[in-house]
C-alpha cells in the first residue's frame, strides 16, 4: 500500500481529514468543520441562510480544486518522499536551500497536533456522556440551562413554526429581541462542556473533564505509536474501515426520516451566483489541502516508509478520489439528518445547517435527540469521529518525530525512538492544556484559521516551484520514470508547471483583497487576538527564506550567484536510499567517502529488510507491509 494516505493503510479516508472534515460536506466559509466562520443559531435565518448558500456553492469549486491542484501536489508529494525515502526535512537534499520548506512543514503539523487532539477530546467528552439512558442536551431542566431555552421535546408548539401574532412598532421589534430561542444542545455546549467565557483573554478556569479527555486522547495515540509507524499502520486498519460502518448505519436511518429527502435536495442543489466569489474558491483550496493533507509533511513522511518502486501514482488518485466521494457520501447523512430536523422544527434547513463547532457538537446532538435510542446514535457517532480523528492525529506525530529523528541522525536517538514520540506527546498534551480553559475555544478557532490555513498553500506552491524549476522538471521526470518505469502523465506535467501553481498564486490575491477578520458567532476577535493569529501564520512562512538565507550565507562560492547555484544544487548524497536502486545518473562512480556524506551501503540478500542508515541518520524500512 501507498504510505502516502496519511491515516490508513487501506487509504479509505484521506490524511488530512483532519479532522473533522471528511465526515460532513465541505464547509461553507472554512475548511473544517471546526472552523469558526460565523458559525449561527439555528434561530437567525439571516446568517444561516448565507452559511448554506455558501455551502451549496462549495462543491463545484471543490471538484475543480481537487482536479488541478489537490491530485497533482498529492502525486508529487506522494512522488517526493518514496523516492529519497526521507521525511519532510531530508528530501530537500534535493535542494537544500529550500530545507525551510520542511521546517515550515513541521510547524503547521506542531500547530495542528496540538489543538487537533482537543479536538479528540471533546468527542471524548461527548462520547462518555452519551453513556445514560437519556443524553444529557436532550431537555432544558438541567441546572445550566437558561430561561431562553427551549427543547422541541419539551415544546411541541415550535414545531409548527408558530410566531406570536404581529404587534404594532417597537413593541414587535422589542418582542422580536427578546424570544431568541436556544436549544439545549447548544446550551449544554457553550454553559456546560466548555463554560464558555466572554473574551479570548479571559482564561477562566481549566475543564478538569476536557484536561482529563485531553489525557486519554494523548495516552492513545502514544500508545498506537509506541512502534512508530508499524503499530498504527496495523491499528488504522480498524480506525480507517469502521467510520464507514457508521456512515452506512446513518445513512440507512437518516434516509428513512420524515423530512430526509428534503435535506438531499437542499444539499445537491447548487447556487451558481455565488460562485464568482473568491472566498468560496479560497475555502475550497484550503479545503482541499487540508482534507488531502498536503503541504504539512505527512504526505512525504509516510510514502518515505514506501518500496521504492510502489506505484505511487495509482495511490494518489484512488486516495484522493476516495476521499471526495467519502464527503459527498458523508453529505448525504448529514443532510438526510438535517431535512428531518428541520421538518420536525417546521423551518427552512438553511435554519438548522449550522457549520463551525455549532455542526460537529450542537445542530447534530440536537438532531440526534429526534431519533429513537438516541444515546446508541450517539455513541456510534462520536465513536465515529474519534476514531477519524485519531487517524490523522497518528500522522501527524509520526510526521513530528520522524523529522526530530531524521535531524539529529545519531544511533541513540534512532535506538530510543519511543522517547522522541513520548516527549513529542507530553509536550503537545501541555501546551493543549490552555485550550481546555473556559477561552479554549476562541484560542481552537484562532489557529485554526490562522496557523494552519493559507500558509498550507504558500507552502505547497513553493515547493512546486523549487521542484520544477530549481531542481529542474526534467530531472524529476527523470526520477518518476525511474522509480515508477514510467514518467508522469503529461497532465500532471503540465499542472505540475504552470497550472497548480497559477491557482494557487490567484487564490492567495483574491483572499487577501476579501479578507474579514475572524469573528465566532457574535463575538468579534479583538485586534491583537488577530495580530497572534497572522503572527502564527507567518512563524510557518517564514522559515523559508530564513533558512535561505542562512543557507546561502554558509555555502562556498566565489561570487553570489556562485554561491546561489551551490546553495540550491542537490546535495551528493540527494537520490534513492538504498545502492541497489541507485542507477543511471545516481550510479556511484567510486567508492563514497566520509567526505561524500554518503554512508548508503549494499543490501546483502539475506537482510533485504534492514533498515539503511544515511547521512542524517534517518531509517526506512522498505517493507510494503507498513
Amino acid at each position: 500500500m501507498s504510505g502516502g494516505d496519511t491515516r490508513t493503510p487501506l487509504q479509505v479516508l484521506t490524511p488530512g481529514w483532519r479532522r473533522l472534515r471528511d465526515l460532513w460536506p465541505p464547509p461553507p466559509q472554512n475548511r473544517m468543520v471546526l472552523c469558526p466562520a460565523r458559525p449561527p443559531r439555528r434561530t437567525r435565518t439571516s446568517n444561516g441562510a448565507t452559511g448554506a448558500t455558501r455551502s451549496r456553492a462549495f462543491m463545484f469549486p471543490y471538484f475543480i480544486m481537487l482536479i488541478f491542484c489537490g491530485i497533482p501536489l498529492f502525486f508529487m508529494e506522494l512522488s517526493f518522499g518514496q523516492f529519497a525515502s526521507q521525511g519532510c526535512l531530508g528530501v530537500w537534499r534535493i535542494s537544500p536551500m529550500f530545507k525551510g520548506v520542511g521546517y515550515g512543514m513541521m510547524v503547521v503539523s506542531t500547530y495542528i497536533g496540538i489543538y487537533y487532539n482537543v479536538v479528540i477530546c471533546i468527542a471524548f467528552y461527548y462520547f462518555f456522556s452519551s453513556m445514560t439512558p437519556v443524553l444529557p442536551w436532550t431537555y432544558c431542566n438541567n441546572p445550566w440551562n437558561t430561561p431562553d431555552c427551549m427543547s422541541v421535546l419539551d415544546n411541541p408548539n415550535i414545531t409548527n413554526g408558530s410566531q406570536p401574532p404581529a404587534l404594532p412598532g417597537n413593541v414587535s421589534q422589542a418582542l422580536n429581541q427578546t424570544l431568541k430561542r436556544t436549544s439545549p444542545s447548544e446550551e449544554y455546549w457553550r454553559l456546560y462542556v466548555l463554560k464558555l467565557s466572554d473574551d479570548i483573554g479571559n482564561f477562566g478556569e481549566v475543564r478538569l473533564p476536557l484536561l482529563g479527555c485531553l489525557g486519554v486522547s494523548w495516552v492513545v495515540v502514544f500508545l498506537c505509536l509506541i512502534r512508530g509507524v508499524k503499530s498504527s499502520g496495523k491499528v488504522v486498519y480498524f480506525t480507517a474501515t469502521f467510520p464507514y460502518v457508521v456512515l452506512t448505519i446513518l445513512f440507512i436511518r437518516g434516509v428513512t426520516l420524515e423530512g430526509a429527502f428534503t435535506g438531499i435536495m437542499y444539499y445537491l442543489t447548487p447556487q451558481w451566483d455565488k460562485i464568482l466569489e473568491a472566498k468560496v474558491w479560497g475555502d475550497a483550496a484550503s479545503q482541499i489541502f487540508y482534507s488531502l493533507g498536503c503541504a504539512w509533511g505527512g504526505l512525504v513522511t509516510m510514502a518515505s516508509y514506501n518500496k521504492f518502486h510502489n506505484n505511487c501514482y495509482r495511490d494518489s488518485v484512488i486516495i484522493s478520489i476516495t476521499n471526495c466521494a467519502t464527503s459527498v457520501y458523508a453529505g448525504f447523512v448529514i443532510f438526510s439528518i438535517l431535512g428531518f430536523m428541520a421538518n420536525h422544527l417546521g423551518v427552512d434547513v438553511s435554519r438548522v445547517a449550522d457549520h463551525g463547532p455549532g455542526l460537529a457538537f450542537v445542530a447534530y446532538p440536537e438532531a440526534l435527540t429526534l431519533l429513537p435510542i438516541s444515546p446508541l446514535w450517539s455513541l456510534l457517532f462520536f465513536f465515529m469521529l474519534i476514531l477519524l480523528g485519531l487517524g490523522t492525529q497518528f500522522c501527524l506525530l509520526e510526521t513530528l518525530v520522524t523529522a526530530i529523528v531524521d535531524e539529529v541522525g545519531n544511533e541513540w536517538i534512532l535506538q530510543k525512538k519511543t522517547y522522541v514520540t513520548l516527549g513529542v506527546a507530553v509536550a503537545g498534551f501541555l501546551l493543549g492544556i490552555p485550550l481546555t480553559s473556559q477561552a479554549g475555544i476562541y484560542w481552537l478557532l484562532l489557529m485554526d484559521n490562522y496557523a494552519a490555513s493559507f500558509s498550507l498553500v504558500i507552502i505547497s506552491c513553493i515547493m512546486c516551484v523549487s521542484i520544477m524549476y530549481i531542481y529542474g522538471h526534467q530531472n524529476y521526470f527523470q526520477d518518476i520514470q525511474m522509480m515508477l518505469g514510467f514518467p508522469p502523465p503529461l497532465f500532471f506535467q503540465i499542472c505540475w508547471r504552470f497550472v497548480s501553481p497559477a491557482i494557487i498564486f490567484f487564490i492567495l490575491i483574491f483572499s487577501v483583497i476579501q479578507y474579514q477578520p475572524i469573528t465566532y458567532n457574535q463575538y468579534q476577535y479583538p485586534s491583537w487576538a488577530v495580530a497572534i493569529g497572522f503572527l502564527m501564520a507567518l512563524s510557518s512562512v517564514i522559515c523559508i527564506p530564513l533558512y535561505a538565507l542562512f543557507q546561502f550565507c554558509r555555502t562556498d562560492g566565489d561570487t553570489l550567484l556562485q554561491r546561489l547555484k551551490n546553495a540550491t544544487k542537490p546535495s551528493r548524497d540527494w537520490g534513492p536510499a538504498l545502492l541497489e536502486h541507485r542507477t543511471g545518473r545516481y550510479a556511484p562512480t567510486i567508492a563514497p567517502s566520509p567526505e561524500d556524506g554518503l554512508e548508503v551501503q549494499p543490501l546483502h540478500p539475506d537482510k533485504a529488510q534492514i533498515p539503511m542508515v544515511g547521512s542524517n541518520g534517518s531509517s526506512r524500512l522498505q517493507d510494503s507491509r507498513i
